[in-house]
């Protein structure tokens, strides 16, 4: 028998006078999404007196809904809620390709032409595109979503090297940890500087992270098609990421023309050679920042093929916004305890 959790609101309180935000529930509901909602907005917040945010869950369909984990959920409010709502948050959504319900598409519509801020968190852009709160916007998802997005409505422009997308009051966030981030913005916007910084310590969360989600995407697979006859050429080009690589002399070993090779390559990886090129070196240069803590950034750089580090500077701020710096700092603690150091090439 699945556990029942029982959502109560805290904007029926008399104490609270800000903004009113709506959090919708929906069955298949994604609830870590749901919970960054309420840890931010919801919380009680005694050291804010009167002006912190009223929270409101929203059934946007009869229930009990249930949510991931095995969870049902029971909740008070129905879409009436939305009508008094300064800010909805969708957390997510039960699938891109899931039809969103009409009653729902209109109240969003509505809520959106009266000037309401509209936010989705993760897979929940895909409420926001139904009702067509995107179109001629900018917006982001998680990686993974991206390619379908951009596919189903072309009318959207998907960054997916971003965090989170603030347009005109029509919020998206990345994955599903950009929710906090984007949430920590909005007080940011709300209450300033001071009192987002200060819900992040309660969270034991960065105020605001640097870089994109670009930096999390793993390496892309490799396609099949050609795969077997490229495929040594390409751990051959992996091995001497640190050597110089002339399209024609890479050309020479695969047995094919310079116009054959190039067309071949891309059908393999997605990508032309020197792009491909770059994106290996970029995740070189991850593994040694993540892994060889005690080498310096310059040799970093001249054992993943970049030669400088001015360069690989460029190319990791390029790339996944932030400095080489930044992303060992970020990223070396996260190697086990004892685990062995890669060796550097």
């Amino acid at each position: 028998m699945p556990y029942s959790v029982n959502i109560m609101p805290n904007a029926d309180s008399p104490k609270l006078l800000g903004p009113h935000v709506v959090t919708l529930v929906y069955d298949g509901l994604c609830t870590f999404e749901f919970g960054v909602a309420y840890e931010i907005f919801g919380l009680p917040r005694p050291e804010m007196g009167d002006d912190w945010y009223r929270f409101s869950a929203c059934a946007i369909e009869d229930g009990p809904l249930r949510a991931a984990g095995g969870l049902t959920v029971q909740v008070d409010h129905g879409l009436e809620a939305i009508a008094d709502a300064d800010l909805i948050v969708v957390p997510g959504w039960r699938g891109i390709g899931t039809p969103v319900p009409a009653p729902l598409v209109a109240e969003l519509q509505a809520a959106s032409r009266r000037g309401v801020r509209v936010m989705s968190l993760c897979s929940g852009v895909a409420v926001l595109a139904a009702a067509g709160l995107l179109a001629g916007r900018k917006a982001t998802t998680h990686w993974r979503y991206v390619d379908s997005i951009a596919a189903r409505y072309p009318d959207i422009t998907v960054d997916a090297d971003v965090l989170y997308v603030d347009e005109d009051g029509v919020l998206t966030a990345a994955g599903s940890a950009a929710a906090i981030d984007l949430c920590l913005h909005v007080v940011r916007r709300d209450f300033g500087p001071d009192i987002a910084n200060s819900v992040a310590r309660r969270l034991v969360v960065p105020p605001h992270r640097e870089g994109g989600q670009a930096q999390y995407i793993e390496t892309p697979v490799l396609r099949q098609r050609e795969g077997a006859r490229l495929g040594p050429l390409l751990e051959w080009m992996r091995e001497r990421l640190h050597e110089e690589q002339p399209i024609a002399a890479l050309a020479a070993r695969a047995g094919m023309s310079v116009r054959t090779f190039q067309r071949r390559f891309e059908a393999t990886t997605g990508m032309a050679p020197g792009e491909w090129l770059l994106s290996e070196r970029l995740r070189r240069a991850r593994d040694l920042l993540e892994k060889q803590t005690a080498i310096s950034l310059d040799d970093v750089a001249v054992a993943s093929g970049f030669g400088s580090l001015a360069t690989m500077r460029h190319h990791f701020r390029e790339r996944l916004a932030v400095s080489p710096s930044d992303y060992r700092k970020r990223f070396a603690a996260l190697r086990p305890v004892g685990s062995a150091p890669s060796p550097l090439r």
